[in-house]
């Protein structure tokens, strides 16, 4: 679904899925440019060694969600996984405008997050997911604010909602 090939220039935020990020870098080979950021350093100290030991070339750095360490329009994609729901509504507007600052135009950002559980699983299950950021609209409504174009919901399945937006050209 990220259709990440040999050459995309990936960043993933959000390093919790080590795996997840190794498979992202694989795919972008060593002709395209894969990063990984998380807020926390101790996360991305241990991201780095796992995705190293899974085969996958990546740079893997620490740094907070509303301040990215990367030049404008430096990626292809950026891949933002189980963060935005995750952190503050004011961390959150910001994160996702330095996400629209070093895509470039035409690229596109995908969200892949925990969907809200409804019924019988939302007894069953802790809610990890702000309740103010499902109740605005998710990451739909937090992309469309940011600025991003053709902002939509690709699917949700197994729990996971995959939603995407892209820069204006």
């Amino acid at each position: 679904m990220a259709g990440v090939t040999l050459g995309t220039r990936v960043l993933v935020a959000g390093a919790r899925d080590t795996t997840f990020a190794a498979a992202l870098a694989s795919k972008a080979g060593l002709t395209g440019r894969a990063c990984v950021v998380d807020a926390d350093a101790e996360r991305a100290t241990f991201a780095a060694l796992a995705i190293e030991r899974d085969g996958a070339l990546a740079e893997v750095t620490s740094a907070p969600w509303d301040r990215l360490p990367y030049d404008d329009g430096s990626f292809d994609l950026a891949v933002v996984h189980d963060v935005l729901s995750a952190v503050p509504a004011d961390v959150r507007s910001r994160a996702a405008s330095e996400l629209l600052r070093v895509v470039r135009p035409g690229g596109r950002v995908l969200i892949v997050e925990t969907a809200p559980r409804a019924g019988f699983g939302a007894l069953l299950h802790r809610q990890p997911i702000d309740a103010t950021y499902a109740s605005a609209g998710g990451g739909v409504n937090t992309l469309a604010k940011a600025g991003f174009a053709a902002v939509r919901e690709l699917a949700e399945r197994d729990g996971i909602r995959y939603i995407e937006g892209i820069k204006r050209a």
